[in-house]
């Protein structure tokens, strides 16, 4: 019978609601230089990758001199963090799920596309860095989601097969990440449908099915 051991979450859209906050400090960034996202194809198409791919994606479409992306980039983790600072602040039921499941003898972590200061600094804020056994950015692999190694090497680092894994995820890129690296998916719509009760059922589904 297949046993979860291990549960690991994505960051921005799953833990924490921090769509709006990318949004804005890239768009704020951006702004210098006579550009911007608007907020549909933000969701739709650049939500969940990493700021660099971001910015590629940028120079395609709207000519963005690749010259500036370091500077850009900069600005916008700077942003970023600002924004993190001033509006993250604890969930109540994500503290109590993964408190409970780290009771339980689950080991628990954290897998996101964002850079490390990021993921360590709203983990904290969020009150939930205590809990972790695992966090790994986008700085921690070659290549970010949609590739499966970030997965691959939590699965390393926590000594488990990807079949004792389940992981959360919100977002296409994530989804396409997590179900390539083996693990079980379990696709949330937001930070809303992550709590305690619903982390169990799926994993009582996953291990009463067998595998």
């Amino acid at each position: 019978m297949t046993q979860i051991k291990a549960v690991l979450f994505d960051m921005d859209g799953v833990l924490v609601d921090a769509t709006e906050w990318h949004f804005e400090a890239l768009n704020r960034a951006l702004a210098l230089f006579g550009l911007d996202i608007n907020r549909f194809d933000h969701l739709d198409r650049y939500d969940g990758l990493p700021t660099k791919r971001k910015l590629e994606m940028l120079s395609r479409e709207f000519g963005l001199p690749p010259s500036l992306h370091q500077f850009v980039y900069d600005l916008k983790q700077k942003f970023t963090l600002e924004l993190v600072r001033a509006n993250c602040h604890p969930n109540f039921d994500h503290q109590f799920a993964l408190s409970r499941l780290h009771g339980r003898g689950l080991k628990l972590g954290v897998c996101s596309n964002a850079i490390r200061e990021s993921v360590e600094t709203i983990m904290e804020a969020a009150g939930l860095a205590r809990f972790l056994d695992v966090v790994l950015s986008n700085e921690d692999v070659r290549n970010s989601k949609p590739d499966p190694e970030i997965y691959l090497k939590a699965y390393a680092a926590l000594g488990l097969d990807p079949r004792e894994c389940l992981i959360i995820e919100d977002n296409d890129y994530g989804v396409a990440s997590a179900t390539a690296s083996g693990g079980h998916v379990f696709r949330v719509g937001g930070v809303s449908d992550v709590n305690y009760r619903a982390i169990m059922a799926r994993i009582n589904r996953i291990e009463d099915a067998g595998g």
